[in-house]
């Protein structure tokens, strides 16, 4: 039977300015991830209230060795 390890990363994108997601440096991370063999299984949102988006929740998961 497999067993599978997990990781969450979340990255903020609501500050004082607006909505803020640096893409180009969530892609490192996620491409960083991706080579230590991680794979993407969920991606989300999380509100801070009044429907506002704060973060970005991405879930991996990877055989465990």
């Amino acid at each position: 039977m497999d067993k599978w390890e997990y990781r969450s990363l979340t990255k903020r994108i609501w500050g004082w300015a607006g909505v803020k997601l640096d893409t180009e440096e969530f892609d490192d991370e996620l491409n960083e991830l991706g080579a230590d063999g991680w794979e993407l299984v969920s991606c989300f949102t999380a509100t801070g209230g009044y429907g506002k988006t704060r973060e970005v929740v991405a879930v991996f998961k990877r055989r465990k060795k």
